[in-house]
């Protein structure tokens, strides 16, 4: 049936081109990791709330870049915070308000990603967002989320051309529904296993037994290793892997692993922050599964918020003065289920969902972010 499935894809792609809207995303190719069913757009906003925009940057020969915004509520997130946990598997990164999410445990902005060099104005941007919140006049501390990663391969990074209205956009025109995926937001620019990487989500729901609660998961590839799709070792059939200069038959070109990703998690379980900071780290063994190497020049970070009603950290709430009521332990282990097969599925869909997309580097000499070939997938 999977054979099935992807020759229909190719085909598919053959008749119409492989422009990012056509592109099959890890579904239509047969690849579902896991046992647990999707929600309906198989995407982090199936998480009754959140809401994803993308402003995309492609200018000129050089800029190949953007903003992605997820929005945990379409409320003032300031005034209804929301728990919220923090997993760092390798921390080269430039992360900020990580000490306030340990701290606290909760997230009081959207959470926005960019490229690295673009992290302070996209925080300085959701001071901005904040401090015009309806309710916000008297606000005077704001700890803006603002993840990244490298994109200064395909991109100038060095120009900087993410600005306030960038990111503003990226915020204004979040919506609910499917997502946009691959070459856009901020995975416009980003590399993933010597391939294109980019943004891609899933999401997984639980049974009615176990609570019929939903995980989403977004992230931005932009790291390396031996790239495996579905058990299928694709980086080392096609010598596009970690130290290969060093195998047997060594490869003439020197491989590189250093990068980054950001993992977003969702659910509307009612997970405090540390249970959410438990969720969190299982995001890393779907990470490990698609071949990551974890270098030591990769930033592995995941944030993991929920959205359930009874545990917002609303202003009454915070008084102590409210109730809450949360996932017992034993109860958790589904969830951690969830998240490991989402963020499988979200990073495959990062690169499937990714087109090519050419450049120049700072020298002016062109360079390409190879797409994933589906044909190189192993048919079964």
């Amino acid at each position: 049936m999977r054979a099935l499935m992807l020759a229909m894809a190719l085909a598919t792609l053959a008749v119409s081109g492989t422009t990012a809207a056509e592109r099959p995303r890890a579904r239509d190719l047969g690849i579902a990791p896991g046992v647990l069913a999707t929600g309906p757009h198989n995407a982090i906003t199936d998480v009754s709330g959140v809401l994803v925009g993308h402003v995309t940057r492609i200018e000129g020969e050089d800029v190949r870049t953007g903003v992605t915004a997820i929005l945990p509520h379409g409320g003032n997130v300031f005034q209804d915070k929301v728990p919220a946990g923090l997993a760092i598997a390798n921390g080269f990164g430039k992360l900020t308000g990580i000490s306030q999410i340990v701290e606290l445990g909760e997230i009081e902005t959207p959470i926005v990603l960019t490229n690295t060099l673009s992290v302070w104005r996209a925080a300085d941007a959701l001071v901005t967002w904040t401090l015009a919140q309806p309710g916000n006049d008297k606000v005077r501390s704001v700890n803006a989320v603002v993840g990244e990663t490298n994109d200064g391969y395909l991109n100038n990074i060095r120009k900087r051309v993410i600005t306030e209205a960038d990111v503003l956009t990226a915020l204004r025109e979040a919506k609910a529904g499917p997502v946009a995926e691959g070459a856009v937001g901020a995975g416009t620019g980003t590399m993933a296993f010597d391939l294109k990487g980019g943004i891609g989500t899933s999401s997984r729901v639980l049974p009615a037994k176990l609570g019929g609660y939903t995980v989403g998961v977004l992230v931005q590839s932009n790291y390396g290793g031996s790239l495996v799709i579905d058990g299928d070792p694709v980086g080392r059939r096609t010598g596009r892997f970690y130290l290969r200069e060093y195998a047997p038959a060594a490869a003439s070109s020197p491989s590189v692993a250093d990068g980054s990703i950001m993992i977003v998690i969702a659910t509307d379980a009612p997970l405090g922050d540390r249970a959410l900071t438990r969720l969190a780290r299982r995001s890393f063994a779907g990470l490990a599964r698609t071949g990551s190497a974890f270098t030591n020049g990769s930033g592995d970070y995941a944030i993991a918020f929920s959205t359930s009603a009874s545990v917002r950290r609303t202003p009454a709430r915070r008084l102590g003065v409210a109730k809450v009521e949360e996932v017992a332990n034993d109860d958790t282990s589904p969830l951690f289920v969830a998240v490991a097969d989402a963020t499988e599925e979200a990073i495959y869909n990062s690169l499937l969902k990714a087109r090519t997309i050419e450049s120049r580097d700072l020298d002016g000499r062109p360079v390409k972010g190879e797409a994933l070939d589906p044909a190189l997938l192993r048919k079964r």
